[in-house]
């Protein structure tokens, strides 16, 4: 049976998307799964797993550099201020994924972002409420590779399109969850499961 575990070089197993890429093992080993609390980290996740919608994560991790760039490192207020004019030059650049629907929504995200953190002190406390509870151990494989959302992700994407945010759904939102830390979906064996450190900045 597929346990979704690779074993590298180093001895370590690893969960197997993250395949031989330096790049992308970097990120399983040292990133995925750890708890985030930065609004701005968060801001910057929620919308590059919006622009992974279609695509594959690799892709997006490849262009990461050149998305803050032209995000203006995911500045929640720089990027609300931002024009039709910059959406033009957005779509010329070669460095991100050009896409005008999601290029909008990142700017339209973090107005509708200001917004959310004037009324709830933090986008972090804010997904915190949505929190899945029901799961204290890790999953194997066999089990993880048929779970793409999950009640908690559902609600959270209902929620944020109520207050105006696009390219959320309940799919983009599990990932997003994944990605920061509100769930531990490192395959049972992986050496890498435990959650580390919070990343604050």
């Amino acid at each position: 049976m597929n346990d979704g575990l690779i074993k590298d070089e180093d001895g370590k197993h690893r969960c197997q998307w993250c395949g031989t890429d330096p790049l992308y093992i970097d990120y399983h080993d040292n990133e995925w799964g750890n708890l985030v609390t930065s609004d701005q980290r968060l801001f910057e996740k929620i919308c590059l797993e919006g622009f992974q919608a279609g695509l594959s994560w690799i892709t997006i991790l490849k262009k990461r550099d050149n998305f803050r760039k032209a995000f203006h490192h995911f500045d929640i207020d720089r990027v609300a201020k931002m024009t039709d004019a910059d959406i033009e030059n957005l779509l010329n650049n070669a460095g991100i994924i050009r896409h005008r629907g999601k290029i909008e929504a990142t700017i339209n995200n973090a107005r509708c972002m200001q917004d959310l953190i004037a009324d709830e002190g933090a986008f972090y406390s804010y997904v915190q409420k949505f929190k899945p509870t029901s799961r204290n151990e890790l999953l194997a494989y066999e089990q993880l590779r048929h779970i793409t959302t999950c009640d908690e992700a559902i609600a959270l994407s209902k929620d944020l399109k109520k207050k105006g945010f696009k390219f959320v759904g309940p799919t983009t939102c599990y990932a997003f969850m994944q990605a920061m830390g509100m769930v531990n979906d490192h395959f049972k064996g992986c050496d890498f499961s435990e959650q580390k450190a919070i990343i604050s900045n």
